[in-house]
C-alpha cells in the first residue's frame, strides 16, 4: 500500500493539482488530506477538485477547519481577528454539504500499513489540532504527547516544514505543506510505502500566483507574494516557532 500525506493545502489550488499530477504518476493507493485545507485563497474549489478524485481521500481537520466552523457556529474563532474577513470569505464559498462535511472530519485516523506498522494521522499532535513543535523541540517534553499515541510511526502538518524524527519510541514524521511551504518554493508532500518519501513538486509559480491573485480573496496579494512567490525561510519560522512550542 503506498499513502500520500497531503497537509495544509490552504487553498493553494494550482499546488494541489500539480501535486495531483505527481501523485497519479507515482502510484498510490490512497490519499490522506492532514487538515488546514482552509483557510485559503481558492479553498472551496480544492475540495471540490479532492472530493472528484477517483483515487480514494480520507480527511482530518486542522485548525483552520476549526476557526471556520467556529465562524458558522457564531463563535469566536482561535486566530487573530485579522483573519476574519479571509475566514468569513472562505465560510460565504461553502455550502451546505461542503459544511456538513467539513463538521464530519475527525482529529485522527489510525491505519495499519503493512510495510510500517502503526500510523496515527493528525494535523498538529495526537491530542490537539494546535500545539506547535519543530524538528528541534526537546524530546523530553515531547514524550507525554506521542507515548500515550501507541504508534508506530505519527504522521503530522501544522507548521509547514518536513522533518523526520524519533520521539521515545514513535518516529515523528512532518510532511510539511502543499500550498504554503516555509523554506523552498513548491509543494511538500510525503509518500508512505516501505518507507517514507519525501516529496517536494515544482510546479509554475508566476502562473499560479496570478491565479490566486484573480480569485477575489481579500488576502490574495499576500498570499501570492509570501507564500507562494517568496516564502519565510525554516530559520526564520524555527525561531518564530520557539516561542510557542506546545502551547494551544
Amino acid at each position: 500500500m503506498r499513502i500520500a500525506v497531503l497537509n495544509d493545502i490552504h487553498g493553494n489550488l494550482p499546488a494541489l493539482e500539480a501535486v495531483l499530477r505527481e501523485l497519479h504518476a507515482c502510484g498510490v493507493d490512497r490519499i490522506i488530506v492532514g487538515g488546514d485545507v482552509l483557510p485559503g485563497p481558492m479553498a472551496h474549489l480544492v475540495l471540490e477538485r479532492l472530493e472528484a478524485e477517483h483515487t480514494p481521500v480520507d480527511f482530518i481537520f486542522g485548525n483552520g477547519e476549526v476557526a471556520i466552523l467556529d465562524l458558522l457556529a457564531g463563535r469566536a474563532p482561535a486566530l487573530p481577528e485579522s483573519y476574519l474577513p479571509s475566514l468569513r470569505w472562505n465560510a460565504d464559498r461553502l455550502d451546505d454539504r461542503q459544511r456538513e462535511t467539513i463538521a464530519d472530519w475527525r482529529l485522527t485516523l489510525r491505519v495499519r500499513a503493512p510495510a510500517l506498522g502503526e500510523v496515527l494521522f493528525c494535523h498538529a499532535t495526537p491530542r490537539n489540532e494546535n500545539e506547535i513543535f519543530t524538528q528541534v523541540t526537546d524530546e523530553e517534553r515531547l514524550r507525554p504527547v506521542f507515548d500515550p499515541a501507541n504508534a508506530s510511526i505519527v504522521v503530522c502538518g501544522h507548521t509547514h516544514m518536513q522533518f523526520d524524527r524519533i520521539v521515545g519510541r514513535t518516529r515523528v514524521i512532518n510532511a510539511g505543506s502543499v500550498g504554503m511551504p516555509f523554506g523552498q518554493p513548491g509543494a511538500d508532500w510525503v509518500i508512505l510505502g516501505t518507507d517514507a518519501e519525501f516529496r517536494h513538486t515544482v510546479y509554475d509559480l508566476s502562473r499560479a500566483a496570478e491565479r490566486i491573485r484573480q480569485c477575489g480573496y481579500p488576502a490574495a496579494d499576500e498570499f501570492a507574494a509570501k507564500y507562494i512567490l517568496n516564502p519565510p525561510s525554516a530559520d526564520d519560522m524555527l525561531k518564530a516557532y520557539s516561542k510557542h512550542e506546545l502551547t494551544p
